[in-house]
């Protein structure tokens, strides 16, 4: 199946791992969160849920929630419906010959967040989250 390539928006950080199985690179990104204090709090399944609803093929494609609980709850603190934008998602996409790693830019996602208090909060997230990307192996 030829599928489109992930390209780098400004609203994510992408790392394309060639030859990387898809379940690999699910267990690699949620190892690297892990270690930066991240857990999976939700897992979409993209492909079984567009073949469930619509009866369509789409490559192997998930979103995983992931979430700092430690970070959360000093961001729901200082702003109590920043929990629209959470958890942080992580897109884990099968493409030809390897998989692609994009998660949220923490720094893109804040930016319509009006609130002095969230920057130092943000910017933790913002450096564990381009810690675990730039973690991956290529």
């Amino acid at each position: 199946m030829n599928t489109p390539t992930i390209d780098n928006p400004s609203y994510g950080l992408t790392k394309h791992l060639v030859s990387t199985s898809f379940d690999r690179a699910v267990q690699l990104v949620t190892e690297g969160l892990k270690a930066e204090g991240f857990g999976v709090l939700t897992e979409i399944d993209v492909k079984a849920t567009l073949k469930n609803k619509l009866d369509v093929d789409f490559r192997r494609y998930t979103i995983l929630g992931a979430c700092n609980p430690a970070l959360a709850h000093q961001a729901l603190s200082a702003e109590p419906l920043v929990g629209l934008l959470l958890p942080c998602n992580v897109v884990v996409a099968e493409n030809d010959g390897g998989s692609t790693i994009s998660v949220v830019n923490p720094r893109e996602m804040f930016r319509i967040v009006e609130n002095a208090e969230l920057k130092t909060i943000v910017a933790e997230v913002d450096a564990k989250i381009r810690r675990v990307v730039e973690g991956l192996e290529p």
